[in-house]
């Protein structure tokens, strides 16, 4: 998109009305809002549902195997937003994908909510992923259409919006966290899926007179040859896994380990590929090629960030179930609702972050600083969860105020990394790729989750300090190392602040 769209669609926005900001942050923070609370409300009973006994209204499967799977859909969920960055970049613009996705994500949430499935589960889990990768890179890139490249509230304006992400991330779990305790877990998931219906009214209302042109342009739009390339080659890949799926899996070669390695592998070429090709592009100018070595490092920071953080819906998840006393000062605890511990955080501290920033103002932390700090506190959340397994045992029950201390410190963490790495993304996207960057830094939790895949083997009771200890440690001495590469990261980066 030339410099002369992106002065239209700014100048097509109405720049007051939310907050001091542009009135389709309005329209945007309510989207995501209800678009969160039906990914967040389903995500926080889903790793349950998987290994509780039938007899219980789960699928009874292994909790070893449902912790894997639970990765790698989150993994997945992420790596579609390869495919939902291009085609808002290529073909139909990101309100489009926005709206397309949120339809996608509402089916898949419905087809959950048939009982005692697990065909319809698997159908559920590749609408949802499709239509995450559509709308959640989109959004974000419509958020920073809105602002000129020199305006100083986009920073403020990512924060605003994150705590949008967060509230509805707040109260879904809350809510379907007591629905699958009273009513069973399709209740739950039939929950999810009318927050993205209001989700999708919401944006269709609103859209119109607060968005202006933001999301209506295609950058790089397909020219009759590309499409028909590209169409030619998309028959193809489905055919050819059509074939390959039908040999491997009556045949028993095809299994659920050999996926789990596969995405792995894929969570690390996709971005590295990604890199490649953006670094070469000769629609790349020289400054941008710069930007995007800059970017590297702080790519590989979250994903070592994300693969802590995302432990919350596995892991930690099955650490509330099964180790955390649930029976607290009178009240009985769902497991799911300590999924609502990382929002609340983020919504009480996302205000005081975004002020400080703009308090600070020059004097804040550069970029690369940012993110150093934000991986340290990750890996200090981790040492934190290990404590209790010290002091108590790895048989007794401990206090939930451990996993409550545990999120609060990861979540100064995000407030310092995930806004920043949002708005950082941004700045430092080549023109030609700017929604395609946006996939890309939601490839950092791909990847940070086809790690985890492979982690999550080797938790259990009796290896639970080393293995809180050697990921929490090794986040800390990665941060130390960034800290130490940011000035250099800030040359390359060539005025991006």
């Amino acid at each position: 998109m030339s410099s002369i769209n992106k002065q239209k669609i700014v100048d097509s926005v109405p720049q007051k009305g939310f907050f001091g900001h542009p009135k389709g942050l309005f329209t945007l923070f309510f989207t995501e809002f209800w678009e969160r609370f039906s990914y967040y409300g389903m995500r926080a009973i889903l790793v349950y549902y998987m290994y509780y006994e039938v007899s219980k209204g789960g699928l009874g499967l292994e909790e070893g195997t449902a912790l894997a799977i639970m990765s790698i859909y989150g993994s997945l969920v992420y790596m579609s937003g390869v495919i939902g960055g291009w085609l808002a970049d290529r073909i139909f613009g990101t309100s489009k994908a926005v709206f397309y996705g949120g339809i996608l994500i509402m089916f898949g949430h419905i087809a959950l909510s048939f009982p005692g499935s697990l065909s319809m589960f698997f159908v559920s889990m590749v609408l949802i992923v499709l239509g995450t990768g559509l709308l959640k890179p989109n959004v974000s890139t419509v958020v920073g259409e809105m602002y000129a490249e020199n305006d100083t509230r986009r920073d403020a304006a990512f924060s605003i919006f994150y705590m949008g992400i967060n509230l509805g991330a707040f109260l879904a779990p809350l809510l379907t966290g007591a629905l699958m305790k009273s009513y069973g877990f399709h209740w739950g998931f039939a929950l999810a899926a009318i927050g993205m219906f209001f989700g999708l009214v919401v944006f269709m209302l609103t859209k119109k007179k607060s968005l202006g042109l933001a999301g209506t342009y295609v950058p790089n739009p397909l020219n009759a040859a590309e499409k028909k390339k590209y169409g030619s080659i998309t028959a193809l890949v489905v055919i050819v896994l059509a074939v390959i799926l039908g040999i491997t899996i009556p045949n028993g070669m095809f299994t659920l380990d050999v996926f789990i390695n596969l995405v792995g592998i894929f969570g690390i070429l996709a971005p590295t590929i990604y890199f490649i090709i953006m670094y070469r592009s000769p629609k790349t100018t020289a400054t941008e090629r710069s930007r995007v070595l800059a970017y590297i490092p702080l790519f590989i920071a979250a994903v070592m960030f994300w693969a802590i953080q995302e432990q919350g819906s596995t892991i930690l998840a099955a650490y509330a179930d099964k180790r955390t006393q649930l029976d607290f000062m009178g009240i009985e605890i769902s497991p799911a609702w300590f999924q609502s511990l990382n929002p609340l955080f983020i919504i009480l501290l996302a205000p005081i972050f975004a002020g400080m920033w703009v308090k600070l103002g020059d004097r804040q932390p550069t970029i690369p600083q940012k993110f150093a700090m934000g991986l340290l506190f990750a890996g200090l959340s981790f040492l934190v969860i290990l404590l209790p397994g010290y002091f108590t045992g790895e048989d007794a029950l401990v206090s939930p105020l451990w996993l409550v201390l545990s999120y609060f410190i990861v979540v100064l963490g995000e407030l310092m990394l995930s806004p920043v790495g949002l708005s950082a993304t941004t700045k430092l996207a080549p023109e030609a790729f700017s929604a395609q960057t946006m996939s890309l830094w939601f490839l950092a939790s791909a990847g940070a989750q086809a790690l985890n895949a492979q982690l999550v083997r080797f938790y259990s009771a009796d290896s639970e300090m080393l293995y809180f200890g050697s990921i929490g440690g090794a986040a800390i001495a990665l941060s130390i190392i960034l800290f130490l590469l940011a000035p250099k990261i800030q040359v390359f980066m060539k005025g991006v602040k």
